[in-house]
C-alpha cells in the first residue's frame, strides 16, 4: 500500500450494531472494487451511546468476516497493544491471514495509557480507564506504551519470518522457544499499519511501518494531520528513509446528511498528501450503504467534488432514537506520545 494512488476503505464500528448488519455491509463492499479494504476496531465496551450496548470483539469478528469475503483487505483500526500478549497476537494474525488468503493488514497502536489530567479521551474523559478496569487490563505511561509497541513489532516480524524456534529478551516481554506455524500467506508478513499521532510514536512509524493511520474526530482537522505528517517526515529524514514509502492513512466519519462536507474533507486531506482514506460509517448501517459510499463520496471525490448523476439519494435509515449519527467510527482515545 505504499504507492501514491488514493485508496478508499470502509470502517464498521462493531458497537450498538448486530453481527448480521456488519456482515451485510462487508459483503456488499466486497463486491465493489472502489472499496479496497474494510476495518473494525478493538474496544470491549461502548465508547458512545448506552453503556450496556453490545460490542463485538474485534479479532474474533475479523476472522469470521475474513471467511465470508473474498477480495477486501482487512484489519483492525487499530489493535490495542494492551489487550493481548505479543506472541498470542502474532499467532492470531497469522491465522487470520491464512483464513483470508493473504488479505490481512496488521493494524496496531499503543492502546490504553495513563493520560495527564484533562487530556484523556474525548471532552476530557478517558473511556480506556473503565474499559481496562472492567477486563482486568493495565494502563501504562505513554512512553512505556510506545516502547512496548516497538517490542511487539519485533516479535511479530520474527514470528512471521523465522522458521526455527527463537527466544526474545526485551525490557517488557520475554519469550522462550517461540515458534509459529503456519506462517502468514503474505511474505514476509502482512503490511504493518501503526495508528496514532504522538511524536515518539511517529518515530516508530518512520522506523517500522508500511502505513501510518491517524484516527478521525476530533483529530481529522486537515492542518493537524498536515503538521503531524511533517513530524513524520522529519523522523524519516533523520533515519534516511524515503517518506513516500509510508502510506498516509486517515479515518473520516461520513455524514449521511451532508455528503458534500465529507467529500470536501476528503479532498482537502488528499491535497496534503493523504493517499488512503477510511470512510467510517455512523450507526445504524442502512441497506445499500456501501454502494452509496461509492456513488456519493468516492466517485464525487474522484470527479473533483462534483455530485454524481446517479446514486446520490441519502441512504434509507431505520429510525432509531439516539443512534443515527451518534456513534463515531471510533477513534481510540488520544495517546499524546
Amino acid at each position: 500500500m505504499s504507492d501514491q494512488r488514493v485508496r478508499f476503505g470502509i470502517k464498521t464500528t462493531p458497537m450498538h450494531v448486530s453481527y448480521d448488519d456488519i456482515r451485510r455491509v462487508w459483503q456488499e463492499a466486497d463486491a465493489l472494487p472502489e472499496i479496497e479494504d474494510a476495518w473494525l476496531w478493538d474496544h470491549l465496551l461502548p465508547l458512545r451511546g448506552p453503556k450496556d450496548g453490545q460490542v463485538h470483539e474485534g479479532w474474533t469478528l475479523l476472522s469470521a468476516l475474513a471467511a465470508q469475503t473474498e477480495r477486501l483487505r482487512l484489519g483492525l483500526l487499530v489493535t490495542s497493544n494492551r489487550v493481548r500478549p505479543p506472541a498470542v497476537l502474532g499467532k492470531m494474525a497469522s491465522t487470520v491471514d491464512v483464513i483470508s488468503g493473504g488479505r490481512l493488514v496488521m493494524g496496531i497502536g499503543v492502546g490504553g495509557t495513563h493520560q495527564p489530567p484533562g487530556t484523556g479521551g474525548i471532552a476530557g474523559e478517558n473511556p480506556a480507564i473503565a474499559e481496562h478496569e472492567a477486563y482486568g487490563l493495565s494502563l501504562v505511561p505513554p512512553g512505556e506504551g510506545v516502547a512496548r509497541l516497538g517490542e511487539t513489532v519485533e516479535i511479530l516480524r520474527r514470528m512471521w519470518t523465522q522458521d526455527e524456534p527463537f527466544d526474545f529478551e526485551g525490557r517488557y516481554y520475554r519469550l522462550r522457544g517461540t515458534r509459529n506455524e503456519p506462517k502468514p500467506v503474505q511474505r514476509p508478513g502482512p503490511p504493518l499499519l501503526i495508528g496514532g499521532w504522538g511524536t515518539r510514536l511517529l518515530r516508530l512509524v518512520a522506523e517500522q511501518a508500511d502505513i501510518w493511520n491517524i484516527p478521525g474526530p476530533p483529530h481529522n482537522d486537515v492542518e493537524f494531520v498536515a503538521e503531524r505528517g511533517r513530524v513524520l517526515g522529519a523522523h524519516c529524514a533523520d533515519i534516511g528513509r524515503d517518506p513516500r514509502e509510508i502510506t498516509r492513512s486517515v479515518q473520516v466519519v461520513v455524514s449521511y446528511d451532508d455528503p458534500a462536507a465529507t467529500r470536501a474533507t476528503v479532498a482537502d486531506l488528499i491535497g496534503i498528501g493523504v493517499n488512503h482514506v477510511v470512510l467510517g460509517l455512523p450507526q445504524p448501517y442502512p441497506p445499500g450503504v456501501a454502494r452509496w459510499l461509492v456513488d456519493e463520496i468516492i466517485a464525487g471525490v474522484r470527479e473533483g467534488g462534483r455530485r454524481p448523476e446517479a446514486g446520490t439519494a441519502r441512504p434509507h435509515l431505520t429510525e432509531r432514537a439516539g443512534t443515527r449519527g451518534s456513534c463515531p467510527a471510533a477513534a481510540p482515545p488520544p495517546v499524546p506520545v
